[in-house]
């Protein structure tokens, strides 16, 4: 037993170490310097109001938290509750720390590319980056660690462990939502309002909206992504530890090879995706180093070796660690599935949304007007899904296939190993949005135009990497709520099997699944629909709120005068605000009432059915928007030839798709993800109370 406890300390130690990598990153891009005084007011400006929204966020977030401890407190226990309130405020405390990171990092990025520097440009908004992956994967494993240390061998360990998943759980989609709702009502508001109505360039100083813009790029793609990765970690986690606690006897005996002395298998499943966590969490700290050397290579080079990278080691690690254990090599197949098959979502997301052949077809479309081009960049969208649902489907097989009577626990593994490279993957993600704020503070500044080149094409490896992460993090969603759907399954079985009651009838002719599957099914579309009005009221107060800042101060059309951002910061924080309510409500409050209402078995059809609805939708969503975005930039670029760059009605049509996408990208499909996740951890919370108490069930 004492060499699995001091295996259960690594995820705990190598967070500690993330955590002090962070801070040395975090201290290094603050050290670099500014540029000069313009460069630092404009950076102050998309600062000030980055961290204005995170205040009034965490506001709202603050209330949310009470209420939701005190029903805990009620309901399961004090304790509980106070472990919801951690997995809640880790949550926050990194997107806190990783945005302050990227808002210091942006305006140093753009003063290394000043210097004619792409590689202190690329060095300088990946250590940005790393800030936020190190700290999502660190404050994590932290949390987690904590709840294991203080529960284990107790019959609290899983409640405890659904509590602070639902803290992480919940957070992540109010931020994840709010942030979206933001990025992209000030990126659509100021894009019509500067391209279309004005008819100036991009990221142009005289546009109140471009300072909401860049703010935007924090709150939706720092933040809101750093939120949504960390629920993600940790939902995964928790299903494989829900399992590992709950399952038959018979089968957990056979994750061992051969019987560990001193050991129980069941000991070693609770563990054994917190020890794994942890060495993927040493192997991304690695990879972050070696990306960091490679800076002097093509930046698409670097990011793309950077995510490969850890999975490829994870398995080899891992393949030598089982055995230490008595573990059975089937456990290494299952964790390989998961991992290699992330890094082939990956690189799938990027040949529909990068500079490939599906792009270039949705930018050819636009030689014949915006219909086209939107139409042509949802057939691109839907034609991802299959293959992306496809290999998530392939993964679960294999999981499930190595692991006999265990494959549920398979398949959980599978997510751990998918998300086994986290930090990496939030690092390159949070780059892109730093990378992007140093171009707009590049033209803003009105600096030498070789410096936005330098920035230009650090964004356009930046666009392609955030395009990857979003699927690979709707990918890691879907198949962590197969595995927490299993939980589920057994946590209620398990408490009606203690209340002498029928096991849960699971069969398709049970109307009660029947119903609860059409309710599931429902519930991405109430998200997806509020979201996308969301974005589409707020733009337009921020579209007549440009135009009227036009019409009313005297010179700013010709430079002369300066505009006032803060009131378009102020539209579409309290757009973001307000509407991130019901998306929710929709999410926690859902399966309380089907659970308790309609029973158990209706919330597993619910979960089943908002899974299915849910992953289809929000993959659609993002990989169409990344390749109307990339059509878009292609034309920019001269992919179809000099006469169709901006300006050009081609140009304009793209410009139609790529709004239409935005929300898409970066609200409702990101949005839908999370609340597939949050829908299933709120229900493995519930589960032992609806396996007994419901009206109907």
């Amino acid at each position: 037993m004492q060499n699995l406890q001091l295996w259960t300390a690594l995820p705990a130690a190598s967070s500690v170490v993330g955590l002090l990598v962070a801070i040395f990153f975090y201290f290094r891009v603050k050290a670099l310097p500014e540029g000069n005084e313009t460069m630092q007011r404009i950076a102050g400006y998309i600062r000030e109001g980055s961290m204005a929204f995170l205040a009034r966020e965490y506001k709202v977030l603050a209330v949310y938290s009470a209420v939701v401890f005190g029903l805990l407190a009620l309901a399961i226990s004090p304790v509980a509750g106070g472990w919801f309130l951690l997995g809640a405020f880790l949550s926050l405390f990194a997107g806190f720390i990783g945005m302050k990171a990227a808002t210091f990092g942006n305006v140093r990025t753009a003063q290394a590319a000043a210097g004619g520097s792409k590689a202190n440009a690329l060095l300088t908004a990946l250590d940005g980056g790393a800030v936020m992956g190190l700290c999502v994967a660190g404050l994590s494993l932290l949390g987690l660690s904590a709840v294991y240390f203080i529960n284990v061998g107790t019959p609290d360990l899983g409640p405890n462990l659904h509590a602070f998943a639902v803290g992480a759980s919940s957070i992540a989609l109010f931020a994840r939502i709010g942030g979206g709702i933001y990025t992209k009502a000030a990126d659509v508001g100021a894009d019509i309002a500067g391209k279309v109505i004005e008819n100036i360039p991009e990221d142009d100083p005289r546009n109140p909206g471009v300072i909401a813009d860049n703010v935007g790029d924090n709150v939706g793609d720092v933040a809101g992504m750093g939120a949504d990765i960390y629920e993600s970690l940790v939902a995964a986690v928790v299903a494989t530890m829900a399992i590992g606690l709950t399952a038959p006897q018979s089968a957990i005996d056979g994750l061992l090879s051969a019987p560990a002395a001193g050991l129980d298998a069941r000991s070693i499943a609770v563990a054994l995706p917190l020890i794994l966590s942890g060495i993927g969490l040493v192997v991304s700290i690695i990879a972050i180093f070696v990306a960091r050397m490679m800076r002097n290579s093509a930046p698409a080079v670097v990011l793309r070796a950077a995510m490969v990278l850890p999975p490829i080691v994870l398995v080899a690690v891992t393949a030598a660690f089982l055995p230490l254990f008595n573990v059975s090599q089937n456990v290494t197949v299952a964790l390989a599935a998961g991992a290699l098959g992330g890094a082939a979502i990956g690189l799938i997301t990027e040949y529909y949304t990068g500079s490939f052949s599906p792009v270039k077809a949705v930018a050819e479309a636009a030689k014949t007007g915006a219909g086209t081009n939107v139409i042509r960049g949802m057939a691109v969208g839907m034609e991802s899904v299959a293959t992306c649902l496809l290999l998530v489907a392939l993964v679960a097989f294999i999981a499930n296939a190595q692991m006999g009577t265990l494959g549920l626990y398979g398949i959980a593994l599978a997510a751990v190993g998918m998300l086994g490279g986290t930090a990496i993957v939030m690092t390159v993600d949070a780059y892109g949005p730093i990378s992007d704020n140093a171009g707009g503070i590049a033209e803003m500044a009105g600096l030498d135009p070789a410096v936005r080149e330098i920035t230009d094409e650090l964004d356009a490896v930046g666009n392609t990497t955030a395009a990857i992460g979003k699927g690979f993090a709707i990918g890691s969603a879907t198949l962590t709520v197969v595995a927490l759907f299993s939980a589920y399954s057994l946590e209620v079985n398990h408490a009606r099997e203690s209340a002498n009651l029928p096991e849960m009838n699971l069969s398709l002719v049970n109307p009660q699944i029947l119903i609860g599957l059409l309710i599931g099914a429902v519930m991405p579309f109430i998200v997806g629909a509020s979201t996308m009005l969301a974005v589409g009221k707020a733009a337009g107060a921020i579209v007549e709120e440009i135009r009227r800042q036009f019409d009313t101060i005297p010179g700013l059309r010709e430079g002369n005068a300066e505009p006032n951002p803060k009131a378009i910061v102020d539209i579409a924080t309290s757009a973001a605000l307000s509407q991130m309510i019901l998306p929710g409500l929709v999410a926690v409050a859902g399966p309380v009432l089907v659970g308790f209402v309609l029973g158990p078995a209706a919330l597993a059809g619910t979960l089943a059915g908002a899974l299915a609805v849910g992953a289809s939708m929000s993959l659609f969503m993002a990989n169409a928007g990344g390749a109307w975005d990339n059509a878009k930039k292609y034309i920019e670029k001269g992919g179809l030839g000099d006469g169709h760059r901006k300006r050009s009605d081609t140009h304009k049509s793209a410009v139609v798709g790529d709004t239409v996408g935005d929300p898409f990208k970066d609200t409702s499909g990101p949005g839908v993800a999370i609340l597939i996740k949050v829908m299933s951890v709120v229900s493995l919370l519930i589960a032992q109370l609806v396996a007994v108490h419901s009206l109907f069930g």
